[in-house]
C-alpha cells in the first residue's frame, strides 16, 4: 500500500440533529481522533515486568471548525448540541480507508481571537457501545 498524506479528505460528514449526514469538510481546519483500548494491570507479585488485560475500546474526536452561518454548515450542526442530546453519525475517509462512529458532542465553545478570527473546537465522544472499526 502506498503511503499518503492527510490532504484532501474523501468524507468528513457529521450528522445534524435531524439525522442528515452534513459535508463539512470545507469548515474544518484541522481534527485530532484517536481510538484507544483500556487495559487492566493484573501483575502478579511473583512478575518482574508488567501483565495486562486489553478492555473496552473507544473513540475521541475534537474537530477544529471556522465560523460558517451558512445552511447544512458547520454552525447549522453543531449549534444544536447544547440544546439536543443525540447521538451523531461521524464518517471519515482518507486514503480509502474509512471509519464511522455514533458520537455525542459534548461542547460546541466559539472563541473569538484578539485578531478577529471566530473558529470553535468541537469535542466528540463515542456513543453507542461498537468498536471503531476502520474498513
Amino acid at each position: 500500500m502506498a503511503k499518503s498524506s492527510g490532504l484532501a479528505w474523501s468524507t468528513l460528514s457529521v450528522d445534524d440533529a435531524a439525522g442528515s449526514p452534513q459535508d463539512i469538510r470545507n469548515d474544518i481546519t484541522n481534527l485530532s481522533f484517536a481510538t484507544p483500548r483500556a487495559v487492566q494491570d493484573i501483575t502478579g507479585i511473583d512478575k518482574s515486568a508488567n501483565e495486562r488485560l486489553l478492555l473496552l475500546a473507544d473513540f475521541s474526536i475534537t474537530l477544529e471548525t471556522v465560523f460558517n452561518p451558512a445552511a447544512n454548515r458547520a454552525h447549522a450542526v453543531f449549534s444544536t448540541v447544547p440544546s439536543t442530546s443525540v447521538a451523531r453519525t461521524v464518517s471519515i475517509t482518507v486514503g480509502g480507508k474509512s471509519l464511522a462512529n455514533e458520537v455525542f458532542f459534548t461542547d460546541y465553545p466559539l472563541q473569538r481571537s484578539n485578531s478577529g478570527e471566530l473558529t470553535a473546537s468541537i469535542p466528540g465522544a463515542l456513543a453507542d457501545g461498537a468498536v471503531p472499526t476502520w474498513t
